[in-house]
C-alpha cells in the first residue's frame, strides 16, 4: 500500500489531472459534453481505488491536508473576479437573470427534498442533489460536502460527484433541443443571422515582459493569499453567530471587497487574467485531489433516488426556461439564454457556453446572451448559490 504525504498526493493529483485531459481528447464524447478533465482523471483513480476495495485492497492512502486550501484559493479568484461595475453592463438584464437563477435554486432543493423524502432519506439529501451540485457543479458540492457530512449525509463527496456529472451530461444534452423547439415554435430569427460564429468570451492583455508577467503573478498570488488570511477571520466571526458556513465564504466576500475597493481607487491595480488563471490551476489540483479519494462505494443503494431527483430536476428546468424567455424579452437572444440557463443550472458555466456557441452556429449571433449569462453562470450565482444552500443546512441540520 502506497501511503503518500501531501506533496505526494498533490504530485499523484497531477498525474489523474493530465489522465483526465488525455481521456477527454481521446474519447471524444467526454469533451463534447464539457466534462471536467480533473474530475475524469480523478473518477478514474477512484474507480480503480474501488475495485481493489471490492477485493479486500487498498492501494494508497492520501494526506489531503492541501485541498483545502487550494479550494479556499479557487473560490477566493471568484470573489476577485465579481466586480459590481459589470452589473453596469446591460446592469438590468444580468439582475433580472439572477434573481430567475436564483429563485430556481431554491426550488431546485425544495424538489430535492420531497424527492428525498419519498425515499425515506434526509431532506438535506436533496439539497446536496439540488442546487448544491446541479448549479453549483462539481466544485461547490464538494466544497459543501463536509457540512453535509456533518449534518448527517453519509458519502457526501461521493453523491456530490454523482449529482454534479449526471447533472453536466443531462445539461449538455438538454439545452439544444428545448432551445431549438422554442425557437422554432415562435419563429425566432437572430438580428445578425449571417455571423455564424460566437463572439470571444474575453479578450485578455498579455504583460509586455517576462518581468512584467512575473510581478503579475506575484501580485495575484499575494492577494488572493492576504484574502484567504483575512477571510479565514471572517469566516471564524460568522461562525461564532452559529451560522453554518462553507470554508470559503469568509475569503469569497474579502476578495469581492478587495476587487471593488480596488475598482474604486485602483491602488493594487489587480491583474485579473492572472487571478483567474490561478484560481483555475487551484480549482484543477483541488478536483482531482478530491476525486481521487472518493469512497465510491457508499453509493450503493442511492442510484435510484439520484436518478429521480436529476429527472424531475431537469424537466423543471426545461419548462422554467419558458419563463426565463418571456422575463428575458421573449426575442432571440432571450432564447439563446434559456440554453446557456439549462447549462449552468444542470452543470457549469462551460455548458452553459457550449449550448449557446452550438445554437448560434446556426441560427446566428445572440451577442445580448453572451454577455449576460456568462456574467451570472461564472460569477453571481456562486454567491447567491452560497446563500441558498447555507440557508438551507442551518434551517435543517
Amino acid at each position: 500500500m502506497l501511503q503518500l504525504d501531501a506533496v505526494q498526493t498533490l504530485a499523484f493529483a497531477g498525474l489523474a489531472l493530465f489522465l483526465g485531459y488525455g481521456l477527454c481528447r481521446w474519447i471524444p464524447v467526454l469533451g463534447r459534453y464539457n466534462l471536467p478533465p480533473p474530475v475524469i482523471g480523478g473518477l478514474v483513480v477512484a474507480l480503480v481505488a474501488w475495485a481493489a476495495y471490492a477485493r479486500e485492497t487498498t492501494l494508497f492512502t492520501l494526506d489531503t491536508s492541501l485541498q483545502a486550501p487550494l479550494m479556499i484559493a479557487f473560490f477566493t479568484s471568484i470573489g476577485l473576479n465579481a466586480s459590481l461595475s459589470l452589473l453596469k453592463i446591460s446592469g438590468r438584464q444580468v439582475l433580472v437573470f439572477l434573481l430567475l437563477a436564483s429563485g430556481f435554486a431554491v426550488v431546485q432543493n425544495l424538489v430535492g427534498i420531497l424527492v428525498a423524502s419519498g425515499f425515506g432519506l434526509p431532506p438535506l439529501f436533496g439539497v446536496l442533489a439540488g442546487s448544491t451540485t446541479l448549479a453549483g457543479g462539481p466544485a461547490t458540492g464538494l466544497a459543501f460536502a463536509p457540512l453535509f457530512e456533518e449534518a448527517g449525509v453519509v458519502g457526501a463527496e461521493s453523491i456530490a460527484v454523482a449529482s454534479a456529472m449526471a447533472g453536466i451530461v443531462l445539461g449538455g444534452l438538454l439545452g439544444g433541443p428545448v432551445i431549438t423547439v422554442l425557437i422554432r415554435r415562435f419563429q425566432l430569427v437572430s438580428s445578425r443571422p449571417h455571423d455564424h460564429h460566437a463572439p470571444d468570451e474575453a479578450v485578455i492583455a498579455s504583460a509586455n515582459t517576462d518581468h512584467q508577467r512575473e510581478f503579475a503573478a506575484l501580485k495575484g498570488i499575494v492577494v488572493i493569499l492576504i484574502a484567504m488570511w483575512l477571510g479565514a477571520w471572517v469566516s471564524r466571526w460568522i461562525s461564532t453567530t452559529g451560522i453554518t458556513l462553507p470554508a470559503y465564504v469568509g475569503a469569497m466576500l474579502v476578495g469581492a471587497l478587495v476587487r471593488n475597493i480596488d475598482d474604486a481607487t485602483g491602488w493594487i491595480k489587480l491583474p485579473t487574467a492572472t487571478t483567474d488563471l490561478i484560481g483555475n490551476v487551484c480549482l484543477a489540483l483541488f478536483l482531482s485531489v478530491a476525486l481521487m479519494n472518493l469512497r465510491l462505494w457508499e453509493l450503493a443503494g442511492l442510484a435510484l433516488p439520484l436518478l429521480v431527483n436529476l429527472g424531475v430536476q431537469a424537466a423543471l428546468v426545461a419548462l422554467f426556461c419558458v419563463v426565463v424567455f418571456r422575463v428575458m424579452g421573449r426575442d432571440y437572444d432571450a432564447a439563446v439564454m434559456g440554453g446557456g440557463f439549462i447549462g449552468f443550472m444542470l452543470g457549469t458555466t462551460a455548458n452553459a457556453m457550449a449550448v449557446m456557441r452550438t445554437l448560434v452556429e446556426r441560427y446566428g449571433m445572440a451577442p445580448r446572451a453572451f454577455l449576460v449569462a456568462p456574467l451570472v453562470g461564472a460569477f453571481f450565482i456562486d454567491f447567491s448559490n452560497a446563500l441558498v444552500i447555507t440557508t438551507f443546512i442551518n434551517l435543517w441540520k
